[in-house]
Formats: C-alpha cells, sequence, structure tokens
C-alpha cells in the first residue's frame, strides 16, 4: 500500500471517530495522528496531553510547539498515577494503571465537548499488537479507539505519513514513558525518573541517539544498539553517572550493559 493510499485510509477511520479527542504523548505515533486529525476536521478535534515526572519533557515540548504552528485545541491533562499505588509499586501491568489513569484523566475533557459522542483515540499501531501491552486493556475498558489499527497501519508506514507531512519528527527514535526504564519491581518515584532521564540526555549529548538507562533498585545498566557499543567510553559512562547522581544520589552504579538495547526489556516476570 502506498502512503497516500495509508493517508486515505487513515483519514477514513478518523472520520469515523469524528467529534475526537487524542492522547498525544509527544512521540512520533500521536503526532502524525493528531496532525492528519487536526488538519481533517479541526472544528471537531482536540488535543490532550498529560504532564507527569513519567513524561521526557521534550515530548511536551514537541506537543506544544506543534499546537502552535499547527493552531491545535490543546488541553494540559492531570493524570493521577502518582497518586496511585497500584502504579507506583510497578508491577508488570505498570502501564495499565498508567492508562487508567490517564483516559479518566481524558474522560473529563470529553465531558466538555459539544457532542456527547466525542470519541477519544490513540496512536497505537498494529505493531503494538504483537507485543505485551497492558495499557491496551485500560483503551479498551475506556472505548478508545486506535485509528492506525483500523487502518491498517505499522510504526514504519507512520514514519513514511510524517515525511509526506513534512514533520521534522519523522525520524524521531521511539521514546515511552520514563519509567519503562525501572525495572518491574523498583518503586516509581519523580526522583528515579528525573535521574535516567538526564543520564540519557548525557549520553544523546555525546552523540548516541538511540540509549535506554534502565535501572534495577539502586543500579543503572546503560542499554546501546550493537552498533554503537564499540563508540562508548568510560568516560562517557562516568559522564552519565555523575549526571544521573547529581539528580539522585542514591544511584551507587552504572555500568554498560553486556547485552544490546531491546524494546522492553525492564518488564520482568516476577515470582
Amino acid at each position: 500500500m502506498t502512503t497516500e493510499a495509508d493517508l486515505v485510509a487513515l483519514r477514513q477511520a478518523l472520520t469515523e471517530c469524528s467529534p475526537i479527542v487524542v492522547a498525544c504523548s509527544g512521540g512520533i505515533d500521536s503526532l502524525v495522528l493528531a496532525t492528519v486529525a487536526h488538519r481533517l476536521d479541526p472544528e471537531h478535534t482536540i488535543v490532550a496531553h498529560t504532564v507527569t515526572p513519567a513524561v521526557p519533557p521534550d515530548g511536551t515540548e514537541r506537543v506544544r510547539n506543534h499546537a502552535h504552528r499547527e493552531g491545535w485545541t490543546l488541553r494540559i491533562v492531570e493524570s493521577r498515577e502518582f497518586g496511585d499505588e497500584r502504579y507506583l509499586s510497578n508491577p508488570t501491568d505498570r502501564c495499565y494503571f498508567c492508562k487508567s489513569n490517564l483516559y479518566d484523566a481524558i474522560d473529563e475533557i470529553v465531558a466538555e465537548f459539544s457532542s456527547p459522542e466525542a470519541t477519544v483515540v490513540s496512536g497505537a499501531n498494529v505493531d503494538d499488537l504483537g507485543e505485551y501491552r497492558p495499557g491496551l486493556v485500560a483503551a479498551a475498558e475506556h472505548g478508545v479507539r486506535h485509528p492506525y489499527v483500523d487502518a491498517g497501519i505499522d510504526k514504519e508506514r507512520i514514519r513514511a505519513i510524517a515525511r509526506v507531512l513534512d514533520l521534522d519528527e519523522a525520524e524521531l527514535p521511539a521514546s515511552p514513558c520514563l519509567a519503562s526504564r525501572l525495572y518491574t519491581g523498583t518503586r516509581v518515584t519523580p526522583t528515579r525518573l528525573a535521574a535516567v532521564h538526564a543520564g540519557e540526555e548525557s549520553l544523546r549529548a555525546a552523540g548516541f541517539r538511540i540509549v535506554r538507562c534502565r535501572r534495577r533498585d539502586n543500579v543503572v545498566w546503560i542499554e546501546l544498539p550493537d552498533t554503537d557499543r564499540p563508540r562508548i567510553s568510560q568516560d562517557i559512562i562516568d559522564r552519565a553517572a555523575a549526571a544521573m547522581q547529581a539528580v539522585d544520589p542514591e544511584i551507587a552504579a552504572v555500568e554498560l550493559d553486556s547485552r544490546p538495547y531491546r524494546p522492553g526489556r525492564a518488564v520482568i516476570a516476577t515470582s
């Protein structure tokens, strides 16, 4: 299928959901979805973005910049997962409690719409269906629609749409919420999230585009793709460690993971 055909299918899926509230995290998937939805029907599209310690600050900046350039109706959502012990304890299904709190908050925005039939839509795509995604269960419980799934569009084709739309973020690396950096069972705190973000920013400044700082208790492992691992030095690791320890002095050790980067590694089975 061509990119133009994908756009036609996506617009059709969005038309069937109108009026719409787009849950936009600031990643490439939701940014493209919000852009297409708003350009298709600006009068019946609201973009909702949550600001919590788990959302990378650059994601919020991207959303605000797009809202300014495109003229979005933007609503900042106050989701309440940081008051939910089920989320903070970081079980394997942490994402379920995160999304449940998010969609509860977005439902309050839906109530403000002139039409009670407004639909919440997410940037989930067909690639997500083959992964462990407890957040999709929360979405189903809240009646959230996934236009990319309805249109049969995967991650690579979303990027192709972004290029056609001439969006700067077409090559933006995936950047899930910062809580995904904490291994299952390591308690979620704002300080721990800010620390891993500081470490990743230090490594990006050193020229590493795809990087994860994964934390288990007070030890952090740096994950890099195989192609980047030969380029990292102990000095770069030490600078990343210093950036993290300046935020959270409880970090006792920072090491290069013996394994290459793999998405979702921090979700582990519990006994």
